[in-house]
C-alpha cells in the first residue's frame, strides 16, 4: 500500500518563529519549504520534519521525535554547545546520569525544544 510513499515526522509549535530560530540553531539547517507563517519543514537526521503552529505544542508529556545518532557522544557535546539542555529522569527502570539513561545497552538522551515538545537521541539502534 506504502510501497512508494513518503513519511515525515510532525512537531507542533506556539511560536512559529521562535520554533525556527531553535530548529536552525541547533541542527545548523535552513528550512526546506515554508508554508507562509503556519509551518516549515527541516530536514534532521534524514528525515523531514513539518513545524507547524498549534496551540496545543508542549502539552504531551511523551517523547514526540526520535533521533538515531552514528556518534552519541559528539552529537551529545555539539547539542550542549549550542544550548540544549538535558532532561534528568529518576523513574523506576529508567535514571539518567549527566542526561543520558542506558538501557539494554542503548543510550539515549532527552531534551525539551522551545516548544516544550520532549526530543530523544540516542545510540543508532540497529533492527534486529
Amino acid at each position: 500500500m506504502f510501497e512508494s510513499a513518503t513519511a515525515y515526522a510532525v512537531l507542533p509549535a506556539s511560536d512559529l518563529d521562535r520554533a525556527r530560530r531553535y530548529w536552525v540553531g541547533i541542527t545548523g539547517a535552513e528550512p526546506e519549504m515554508s508554508m507562509e507563517d503556519e509551518a516549515f519543514f527541516l530536514r534532521i537526521g534524514g528525515i523531514r520534519v513539518l513545524i507547524y503552529r498549534s496551540e496545543f505544542a508542549g502539552t504531551a508529556e511523551n517523547t514526540a521525535l526520535g533521533i538515531e545518532s552514528a556518534d552519541l557522544e559528539r552529537d551529545l557535546e555539539l547539542l550542549r554547545e549550542r544550548g540544549v539542555e538535558f532532561n534528568q529522569y529518576d523513574l523506576p527502570g529508567l535514571t539518567t546520569v549527566d542526561g543520558v539513561a542506558e538501557v539494554d545497552g542503548t543510550r539515549t538522551a532527552w531534551f525539551t525544544d522551545s516548544e516544550g515538545n520532549i526530543i530523544a537521541i540516542g545510540d543508532r539502534v540497529e533492527a534486529g
